[in-house]
């Protein structure tokens, strides 16, 4: 045997061999398993033939987690991290180093799923209530969700909103007053134009009661640092029956009046400086608080109290498929994610400062602001702005430019507002010296006495009027006044930690949302301050290794997708197939197809995407699918023959959302091109295709790719998430942008559907990592693996339970359905029970009734081991067993461990057992499990109590510590 080369040594292949899951050994093994001579083999007959790759990705070959490290450093130090005091909503932090290491940098945190199965999520639960808990208090608001995507779509949502609940004004207007943000002003023109919703842009108290409006915007404090009392302002409003959304920040709320106590109906805002970084844009939490009266309209999720089995408190998501996957186009919104793990981040932030605590940073920083308004007003310098919070404004005149140079002369950024203004901003991390900086920066000179000479001029608040001073109403639960020390913090968040299940803990075998490994490497440059702590607003010259690793990143997945470019805008997938109808819809208008407004949609297809389309003024058309699964090709033609005339666009998921490759995919696409209409291909299941076929080339004109599955993003929780685009070059020039800082090559009046220019750019280093770490043949292995997976589970299961769809070769693509339908029928057992008793075995559930009631959607993915692949099929067997025994009589049809299931510790200790079955087959089915047990922290939760008595605030304390 020959020595191997250098060369061989250093071909880095021991990243691909850690992502995927089975070794090279077994995949042989398991495509022997399913009757192939080969993993290509079972390709071959799985993919079809038509759509395939002719040539290879662009891609450099794998490269060692070493080298991406240092190549990732390389990026980071092209980026300039100056001191920013920009503001418009975003603001340097301290992140506590117990949260950081314990939440952000912890994968029992970050790896876990959307927390649809409640009994294995109660820890997130738990946080996600306590952030709801926080902004009800803090915007005196009586119902709050579990966070939205960002400050701008929370204000669009809440738009939205207010057209739903105005019974009283019907009219068609919204007023945004002109000192909200530029960015949420953008935001929300661009929804309110696809809703045919007039928006009117000025002075609020011109304004209000003025024109005809069902709603209003208020920034409060304003953009430029103005803090006026808007009580007034409201109540005129509702006068003219026109209702007001406030969007407010949520640090200053800790010292004025809450637009609650003002009379706002809904308020929203961004908790990004309540210890998140700022991350050249996000992800942070956005809150979304509204009236109480409001909750069955109210966007997004709400976590809620409800009771299990036992009677005993649980937690759950309530109301949780009542958008998407329920009212599809009817829903009132298309944002099927949230902020989740920003959200946990910010309520610990609150829980381990405690009200006072808050308040006193609040102070801080305020009084810093009045010492520098002294200050500068010494040297004959008044703000714009009479009262602040954080903020001053000053014209400047012709000095804007020399005040600013001066200004990254010393490290730090100012905001310039059009030629003659310039603005600061500060926050927790400032101090006296900053301001002192400031006082040089602005007058050329340096201070001949420190601010702190002012400090005795300063009055306690001075900057707040008297009558928007707040005390603290705020924060009262024990929650927020318990957990100080960083020795109860950190017990406090491992508690929750260990009721959850994690990719940590064990597979998450979700169908359509893919969980698979989120490498170490990969997150390590997250929390970097050079890609953590930039202002999305800073300047291009400082933010240059973003802008290389970015031309990268989009250059990665145009390889990968066969797309000419790509916006990384959208910041969830919901977004990204907004973005992508805006752009067809843009590209009819440029052509003058002003009539072009009717969506085709799969009846198979996931709910986002008809509620995305009625968003972007879309009408949709459901076109059938047949027997098998397939969309029916002859009712697709004779729909777009129907719509010759009027057809924007079909929505199709590829392979499909039942798991299949459709052969006619091709065709689909040249009969929608046929009828002037574009392809709209989601993106969800990209990961069977990577490496593969490539929906830019096989006839899609525009594709929203999820990061947070196919490239690795992990899912947080239940966010975050990113959803760019992909499209033709035809669609390129209609990308979004933004207002504040434009993005290269577009037309500065293009939508904007994100805050910022590029989402939530500080996670996007992950997929870079994952695409440099795999190279383009571990990317194409890495989908192979995904699919052999998926057949190996699908023939394992197969003589237990029927599989749903196949392909035209018996082969399923990369999630498999599992048919529990005819079992429930002959046994009484439902997908739920199987779901629920999956916990006993240590899984978290596949996904449950969708895309078909009554089903089991699974999906293994690349990354899982055989052995794990094995311990689940064994479990989903074991299951059929007794479900088998239920139906033979062996097991009593009501009282059995499936429909009883799951079991809590306190269960088996319980010193009376009623049950017909014994203890062991309750909690250890299987003998593997008692050297590692997962147990749950709760009984079955009852869904409808918690629907029918919905309670959405922290209960009191002493039902947690009963819990403890």
């Amino acid at each position: 045997m020959s020595r191997p080369s250098l060369v061989e040594l250093e071909n880095h292949q021991d990243f691909i061999q850690r992502h995927i899951g089975p070794t090279v050994k077994q995949q042989q093994a398991m495509a022997e398993q399913l009757g192939y001579s080969s993993l290509d083999a079972l390709i071959d007959d799985t993919v079809p033939a038509a759509i395939r790759r002719e040539q290879a990705m662009d891609l450099p070959g794998a490269q060692s987690e070493q080298n991406v490290i240092a190549r990732l450093r390389q990026h980071a130090q092209k980026n300039k991290v100056f001191k920013s005091f920009i503001g418009t909503g975003y603001a340097n932090t301290f992140t506590p180093g117990v949260i950081q290491r314990n939440v952000l940098e912890n994968p029992g945190w970050y790896t876990a799923y959307t927390p649809y199965q409640p009994e294995i999520s109660q820890g997130r639960l738990e946080a996600l209530l306590t952030f709801q808990q926080m902004v009800m208090d803090l915007t005196g608001m009586g119902l709050a969700n579990a966070s939205m995507l960002d400050e701008g779509t929370a204000a669009a949502e809440a738009m939205t909103l207010l057209q739903r609940v105005n019974k009283k004004n019907r009219s068609q207007t919204f007023i945004i007053a002109e000192d909200c943000h530029p960015q949420t002003i953008a935001v929300v023109k661009t929804r309110a134009e696809a809703l045919d919703i007039d928006v009117v842009i000025g002075d609020p108290a011109e304004l209000i009661g003025s024109t005809d409006a069902f709603g209003a915007l208020l920034q409060y404090p304003g953009t430029y640092g103005h803090l006026n009392d808007i009580g007034p302002l409201i109540d005129k409003a509702h006068e003219a029956e026109t209702l007001v959304t406030v969007a407010a920040d949520i640090m200053a709320l800790l010292l004025v009046k809450s637009p609650g106590e003002l009379g706002a109906d809904a308020v929203v805002g961004n908790t990004q400086r309540f210890g998140v970084p700022m991350g050249f844009g996000g992800p942070h939490a956005a809150f979304f608080a509204t009236r109480d009266a409001y909750k069955r309209s109210t966007p997004g999720r709400i976590i809620g109290v409800s009771v299990d089995r036992r009677g005993n408190q649980a937690l759950r998501m309530a109301m949780q498929t009542r958008e998407q996957h329920i009212r599809r186009e009817k829903a009132t919104s298309n944002i099927c994610t949230a902020q989740a793990l920003l959200a946990i981040m910010a309520a610990f932030y609150a829980m381990y400062h405690g009200p006072i605590g808050l308040q006193r940073i609040a102070q801080r920083i305020q009084r810093l602001t009045s010492l520098l308004q002294r200050a500068l007003a010494s040297a004959n310098l008044t703000p714009d702005n009479d009262h602040w919070f954080d903020t001053l404004t000053y014209t400047v005149g012709d000095a804007q430019g020399e005040i600013a140079a001066r200004a990254v002369a010393k490290g730090c950024n100012l905001r310039l507002i059009g030629s003659d203004r310039l603005g600061v901003s500060l926050d927790e991390t400032s101090t006296a010296a900053d301001v002192d900086m400031l006082v040089e920066i602005f007058t050329g000179k340096a201070p001949t006495s420190p601010c702190t000479s002012f400090d005795n001029e300063v009055a306690e608040l001075d900057g707040i009027p008297n009558g928007l001073r707040r005390s603290i109403d705020y924060l009262q639960h024990p929650l927020f006044n318990d957990y100080h020390s960083e020795t109860e913090m950190l017990r406090y968040m491992r508690r929750l930690e260990e009721k959850d299940i994690a990719l940590n803990r064990a597979m998450i075998p979700l169908g359509s949302c893919t969980m698979k490994l989120n490498a170490t490497t990969e997150m390590l440059a997250v929390t970097w301050p050079e890609f953590g702590a930039l202002h999305p607003f800073a300047p291009a010259e400082q933010t240059a290794g973003y802008a290389d690793l970015l031309a990268e990143l989009e250059h990665m997945l145009k390889e990968c997708t066969g797309y000419d470019a790509i916006s990384m805008q959208p910041n969830a997938g919901s977004q990204g197939e907004y973005a992508g109808l805006l752009a067809i819809r843009r590209y009819h208008e440029s052509r003058g197809d002003h009539q072009r407004n009717v969506c085709l949609i799969p009846s198979s297809a996931h709910g986002t995407n008809p509620a995305s389309a009625a968003l972007a003024g879309m009408k949709i058309v459901i076109v059938e699918c047949d027997s098998k699964g397939n969309i029916d090709m002859a009712d697709l033609k004779a729909k777009a023959e129907r719509h010759t005339d009027d057809l924007s666009c079909i929505m199709v998921t590829y392979p499909s959302t039942h798991g299949v490759f459709e052969e006619s995919i091709i065709e689909l696409c040249d009969v929608v091109h046929k009828h002037g209409g574009q392809v709209y291909v989601d993106g969800a299941n990209l990961n069977a295709l990577v490496g593969l076929a490539a929906p830019g080339k096989f006839g899609a004109d525009v594709s929203h790719l999820n990061l947070h599955k196919t490239f690795c993003i992990p899912h947080g929780g239940g966010g975050p998430g990113m959803g760019p685009i992909g499209v033709g070059a035809h669609l390129a020039p209609f990308l979004p942008t933004n207002p504040v800082r434009p993005v290269p090559g577009l037309d500065e009046n293009n939508d904007v559907v994100s805050a910022t220019p590029y989402g939530s750019a500080s996670i996007l280093p992950i997929s870079w990592a994952y695409v440099a770490l795999m190279g383009g043949e571990g990317l194409t292995h890495a989908t192979k693996v995904a699919i052999l997976n998926a057949n190996y589970i699908a023939h394992r299961l197969k003589d237990h339970y029927p599989i749903l769809y196949t392909g035209t070769t018996g082969n399923v693509a990369h999630e498999c359905i599992v048919d529990i339908r005819p079992l429930k029928e002959a046994s009484g057992i439902s997908e739920e029970d199987i779901a629920k008793r999956l916990v006993d075995f240590g899984f978290h559930a596949p996904t449950m009734s969708f895309p078909v009631p009554g089903t089991l959607m699974v999906e293994p993915t690349e990354s899982e081991s055989k052995w794990e692949l094995d311990r689940f099929c064994d479990a989903l067997i074991a299951i059929r067993e007794e479900i088998q025994a239920v139906q033979d009589g062996k097991l009593d049809a009501s009282d059995n461990p499936l429909v009883n299931a799951p079991h809590t510790l306190a269960d088996v200790v319980n010193s009376e057992w009623e049950h017909a079955y014994s203890r062991e087959q309750a909690a250890y089915p299987v003998e593997s499990l008692r050297a590692g047990k997962y147990w749950p922290a709760v009984n079955r939760v009852d869904n409808v109590y918690g629907d029918r008595n919905l309670h959405c605030s922290c209960p009191a304390i002493d039902s947690y510590r009963d819990g403890e």
